[in-house]
């Protein structure tokens, strides 16, 4: 199927003209929202696009395949997004689903080799447009006028609330970012926690933050697969990992968190979720932001908490959160984008601008979203009203004790 009659296909609202290699063009849409021009720079490419639009679209931006003349990045990417659901669908169940399990498989090594591709990329990267905590997970606004610094203070409060912590309690933290989440724990809960990481970048700033607050005591961080953790504690969390286990690890995931939890024990876990099962992670999002991952619906999940004798207390979705959290990083990239081209070059701003783009309009207007599930042993370990989740959060507002 050549390029034009993919493009009738996929693009049925918007406004957007293509010009082809040849010197023809096609005028694409129902001619609503801003009129968008875009060029297609060689047959090469639109073989590429027409072929596997899903990745070549990305690609083709990325690597100048596809230049735009007429609107930016961000009403094209709103363009895409409106359209997807009109996307051409391919038939090969078995074949399919033998791709996906393999693609998700993520064994110890995969997985170690996973995270260091997105992970592993400069901390003056990331720094550049993260807040102050370096926290790389979806913010909470509790306010629609917050600062991204204090929605993702209201969201490290917002999970410590539906932790229950109590001082001196004993915490494992699946997948620790640069440590910011573990080290507020314990400064502001009084709890000890055992953080863990695959990639070696955030393991270095975890560890030298905690030894910059003389707090690597009680805030104790390690290279270490969840599969591999030992012993058992009062809380057991995990903050934006799940999305990297894998539909065939599920299984083995939740029963890790079981044998890890006390029988008194609470555990959090927080994923990006999709409102139905058996979909696919996008090819371009898979090959060159986030291999191996996927995120679940809860009718994914549910079945194999249940199979480890693990009980739902809460849950709790995050709808649009994390659109506005996207829009905060998106905007602070595309202010320092010189900088970054300076790390990187031209090539990876392009690609990190499409990442940003396609992941708010994703969360904005395509159902993405964020579950939090409290999981228990037993149904009297946490109250039987959500009432202190407000009591706590406000509490943890006041002045932090001084931690020894």
């Amino acid at each position: 199927m050549g390029l034009q009659a993919v493009l009738q296909k996929i693009v049925r609202s918007g406004d957007l003209t293509v010009k082809l290699p040849g010197g023809g063009q096609i005028r694409l849409g129902d001619g609503t929202g801003p009129a968008l021009v875009c060029r297609v720079t060689s047959a090469a490419w639109a073989a590429r696009i027409a072929a596997k639009p899903g990745l070549g679209v990305g690609e083709a931006y990325m690597d100048g395949g596809l230049v735009l003349e007429q609107g930016g990045i961000d009403e094209f990417i709103d363009l895409v997004g409106e359209n997807a659901k009109y996307k051409v669908s391919k038939r090969g169940g078995l074949k399919k689903w033998l791709r996906r399990t393999l693609r998700e498989a993520n064994d110890r090594v995969a997985a170690r080799k996973n995270v260091a591709h997105h992970y592993d990329l400069s901390y003056d990267l990331y720094r550049r447009f993260l807040d102050e905590d370096m926290q790389y997970s979806c913010a909470y606004f509790a306010r629609p006028d917050m600062t991204l610094e204090e929605a993702q203070v209201a969201k490290k409060r917002h999970i410590a609330a539906k932790l229950c912590l109590e001082p001196g309690q004993s915490v494992v933290e699946i997948g620790c970012g640069w440590g910011g989440l573990a080290l507020t724990l314990v400064e502001e809960a009084g709890v000890e926690v055992d953080a863990i990481t695959l990639s070696v970048e955030q393991l270095k700033v975890a560890k030298a933050r905690a030894e910059a607050k003389g707090l690597a005591h009680k805030a104790r961080f390690s290279l270490t697969d969840y599969r591999d953790l030992q012993g058992t504690y009062d809380r057991v969390l995990s903050v934006a990992m799940f999305e990297a286990v894998g539909r065939p690890n599920y299984q083995e995931y939740f029963d890790g968190v079981a044998r890890l939890m006390k029988d008194d024990g609470v555990a959090l876990i927080h994923s990006i979720g999709r409102p139905e099962g058996g979909a696919v992670t996008n090819a371009w999002i898979d090959k060159y932001i986030f291999p191996g991952g996927y995120s679940p619906a809860l009718s994914e999940v549910m079945p194999a908490i249940e199979k480890a004798g693990l009980l739902v207390t809460d849950v709790e979705i995050l709808r649009l959160h994390y659109a506005e959290t996207i829009r905060h990083w998106r905007e602070r990239f595309a202010k320092v984008r010189s900088e970054i081209a300076e790390l990187y070059d031209e090539r990876f701003c392009r690609m990190w601008e499409f990442y940003l783009g396609i992941s708010e309009q994703s969360f904005r207007h395509r159902r993405q979203f964020i579950f939090q599930i409290q999981l228990a042993k037993r149904v009297d370990v946490v109250p039987i009203t959500r009432d202190y989740i407000g009591e706590t959060e406000r509490a943890m507002g006041k002045p932090a004790r001084k931690v020894a």
